[in-house]
């Protein structure tokens, strides 16, 4: 039986959704431009024992490099650090191949609390292809995780100290197909893998843990449910529901999500009508310059199509919409001699690329269509769906026709592997990756309709990254999954107010937020 609550609490309204004892609710709401609400199988796979044999009692003997290596506690405000490294599997079902990886995670807690037994939460971060943040001071959702916690913040493999596969480390792989090869094993399931190999290590009797997942690390938490629910004791979702069903989703994500950016960029006009003319004189700029676009500082090309991906950041965070519109406020050098030609600023051109940031994570961009690929090959589904949207996204078109130009958002493409200086090199690997059928599955939807594992998630109604149609579908395969449907935040609600997330989802397994 579905159950809701509304709280009066907060300005705007709540919904609170109990799947605990009927996973197979498919609640329906109105559709998501509703003007008047304003909240807000796959079969069971040999890979359930592939990751009990991570965790087999023989994992615990060390080997002649070092498994497990721990540094020295250091400090900053209010917390405490202390470096770990492990030594794991590039591909687990391969353990006894030479291949190793470093996979790196950093441990917190409050000042004080070094020595006391606590229970442990591990983070998983966005992306993919994204390292986990680095804290400063005690801030957001780590110090309030830290009251009672030992966070772990784990560097995904491939990202960060993670053996990080950064532009100038994957050249040291020649072939576009053994790259490709080698990448397969940088998905969600793995990373799972690396997560209990890691928890058989520095858990105390290798207990569960509280895995807390935002966005895609939230897509790797219900990989961990499918496959690994013995290592869980409990887990928080925010903003990452996964589209679960068979072959690859890629497609359904995005016909949905180009519909949520149509709203998201009238949106931003209506804030900023001004940008209206601003962003077409751009575009038509670009479109005029020679080769169709301008040199961008790393050796790349900025384009119209390209200018349109600011949306991926610009429109889909909270205060993204300020940030775009201040940028595009400096998109001009000034004339300090007449008749000098106009040009778009150097510090326009620095700014796109650090919002872009392919050139230091440029996993996200490689892998990100495979991470709803299970048995089903993506074949560029972003650029497909897209051709089914055109009239509306084609910027040169819209400019011409005095159109607002219409940012696009997580989408990639397969131009940009050539417009991006940082991607190029890895354009024949992510069109193989592309083609590839043989996906491992990343779901098991047997085991999520028989979760026993207290799962709590934040579900943004507004998200656009991560549809709200596609994650009711998914939520009411997940037993036992309670749902905090908001929209008073956005999809970066853990970092805008991580504590009142984090204590909201926690209050709701532990019963200070009951559900009547």
């Amino acid at each position: 039986m579905l159950k809701i609550h509304a709280s009066p609490s907060l300005i705007k309204p709540l919904f609170y959704f109990d799947l605990s004892f009927s996973s197979s609710i498919s609640p329906t709401l109105s559709p998501l431009r509703s003007a008047s609400l304003r909240l807000f199988r796959l079969r069971r796979t040999p890979f359930r024992a592939l990751v009990t044999m991570s965790v087999s009692k023989s994992d615990a003997i060390s080997h002649s490099t070092p498994e497990h290596v721990a540094g020295k506690w250091c400090s900053v405000p209010d917390l405490r650090l202390r470096d770990h490294r492990f030594m794991v599997p590039l591909d687990y079902k391969n353990r006894d191949a030479s291949s190793k990886i470093s996979i790196f995670a950093r441990e917190v807690v409050a000042v004080g609390k070094e020595g006391q037994p606590m229970p442990y939460l591990l983070f998983l971060q966005g992306g993919p292809g994204f390292e986990c943040p680095r804290p400063t001071e005690g801030s957001g959702w780590i110090l309030k995780a830290c009251e009672e916690f030992r966070v772990i913040l784990m560097d995904q493999r491939g990202t960060g100290l993670s053996t990080p596969l950064a532009p100038s480390s994957m050249q040291q792989i020649k072939s576009a197909q053994k790259l490709a090869d080698y990448l397969t094993h940088f998905r969600a399931d793995n990373i799972v893998n690396d997560a209990e190999f890691i928890r058989v290590r520095l858990v105390p009797e290798a207990k569960p843990w509280t895995v807390l997942g935002q966005s895609y690390g939230g897509f790797c938490g219900v990989t961990y449910l499918s496959f690994a629910p013995q290592g869980l004791k409990q887990v928080l979702l925010t903003g990452g529901i996964p589209p679960i069903g068979d072959g690859c989703t890629a497609d359904s994500v995005y016909k949905a999500c180009f519909e949520q950016l149509i709203c998201q960029n009238e949106k931003y006009y209506k804030r900023f009508p001004q940008d209206i003319e601003i962003v077409r004189d751009v575009v038509t700029f670009l479109a005029e310059s020679e080769g169709g676009g301008v040199q961008l500082p790393s050796g790349g090309i900025l384009t119209p199509r390209g200018l349109q991906f600011l949306g991926l950041s610009g429109l889909g965070s909270s205060a993204g919409f300020e940030r775009l519109h201040y940028l595009f406020e400096r998109v001009w050098d000034p004339i300090l001699v007449p008749g000098a030609p106009k040009q778009i600023s150097s510090y326009f051109l620095n700014a796109f690329e650090t919002w872009v940031s392919f050139g230091t994570n440029p996993l996200y961009a490689i892998l990100h269509e495979s991470i709803y690929c299970q048995g089903a090959s993506s074949r560029w589904s972003a650029h497909r769906v897209r051709a089914d949207h055109e009239n509306k996204f084609d910027a040169i078109k819209a400019a011409k026709e005095g159109r607002p130009v219409l940012f696009t958002g997580e989408m990639i493409y397969p131009w940009m592997f050539d417009e991006s200086e940082a991607l190029r090199p890895f354009k024949d690997a992510t069109h193989i990756l592309a083609e590839k059928e043989d996906w491992p599955p990343l779901y098991d939807i047997a085991a999520l309709k028989d979760n026993k594992v207290p799962v709590a998630a934040a579900v943004y109604y507004e998200d656009m990254y991560v549809n709200f149609k596609l994650v009711m579908e998914t939520a009411s395969q997940i037993a036992g999954i309670r749902l905090w449907v908001t929209n008073e935040y956005m999809h970066s609600g853990l970092r805008d107010a991580g504590g009142q997330v984090f204590d909201q989802l926690m209050g709701m397994l532990n019963g200070k937020k009951p559900l009547f």
